[in-house]
């Protein structure tokens, strides 16, 4: 067992299934945005954790299994809303502890990055975080105020840009459907536009889901009406027809999508529409079941 103390529920990217889980905070400091459910629960509020703490679990698991690690992902919701010296701190206790890591990661609000200077982030790729997964959800200023994110198109600009001139890799979500019927075209074509901007080396698309009930996510955006099955690989042609990218990974393989998608952009964007295609204009065959009901 590993000497850390978790709280569940834990979240992790998927590409961090082999990573080793370092909760630097519990929960989420923004927590607002009504779409989310991942940190709602009494036991998830925000608190930053004891550094000393981190550093001593650390130096256990160090001791354990040093030689083993590769990989460590930050935890919780944000970890950079850390100060820049508390995070440098326990990037030099994994270097010190943990000689084998290649890659720290972290997920990253847009938010957080408007308090730290470019130099401070600098100093932070330096001490080795090199992968920053960046929640944008939409690059369209009404769908995002509607779900309450506290974000817009420009600050997650702003973030992703000092990010990528400190060379950490940025891997960006956008949420499938988050418009619903009402603005999906606007919600893919913005969000299309934000990636054009940043050119992330990682992009990835989820489909809005509520495991708990829409009741939340409603309140705040009453017009709301979901997209079906055909409206989502509509969205998504929209989506991918406007990207304009040179290299960059895209992946649309998480349990909450319908069809699977996977390349590099632009390299791949053509088989990726003809793939689209081809499910859109398949109505009458019987509706595909999502990843997660097939095994993938």
């Amino acid at each position: 067992m590993l000497p850390i103390r978790y709280v569940e529920p834990v979240f992790r990217p998927p590409s961090e299934a082999e990573s080793l889980i370092l909760p630097v905070t519990d929960g989420c400091s923004w927590n607002h945005c009504t779409f989310c459910e991942m940190y709602t629960a009494p036991q998830k509020k925000f608190r930053a954790r004891e550094e000393a703490k981190i550093v001593n679990s650390l130096r256990l698991t160090g001791e354990r299994y040093g030689d083993q690690i590769r990989r460590v992902f930050l935890a919780d919701g944000d970890a950079l809303v850390l100060p820049t010296r508390r995070l440098l701190a326990i990037l030099t206790a994994i270097r010190t502890h943990l000689p084998a890591v290649r890659r720290i990661s972290s997920y990253c609000l847009p938010r957080n990055l408007r308090k730290k200077s470019q130099g401070e982030i600098n100093e932070l790729a330096a001490a080795g975080l090199s992968l920053a997964y960046v929640g944008a959800e939409s690059g369209d200023d009404e769908v995002l105020a509607a779900v309450n994110k506290g974000e817009t198109f420009a600050s997650t600009c702003e973030a992703l840009e000092k990010l990528g001139a400190a060379g950490i890799s940025r891997s960006v979500m956008i949420l499938n459907g988050l418009g619903g019927r009402i603005w999906s075209r606007q919600h893919a074509e913005n969000s299309a536009r934000l990636a054009n901007t940043a050119q992330p080396e990682y992009l990835a698309t989820l489909v809005v889901s509520f495991p708990q009930g829409e009741q939340r996510f409603r309140a705040a955006f009453p017009a709301w009406e979901p997209l079906d099955q055909r409206g989502l690989f509509v969205e998504m042609e929209h989506f991918l027809s406007t990207l304009q990218l040179k290299r960059t990974v895209f992946r649309s393989d998480h349990a909450s999508n319908w069809l699977v998608l996977k390349g590099t952009l632009g390299a791949d964007k053509e088989r990726l529409l003809a793939e689209v295609h081809e499910a859109i204009a398949a109505p009458e065959r019987a509706p595909l079941r999502p990843a997660w009901a097939r095994g993938l």
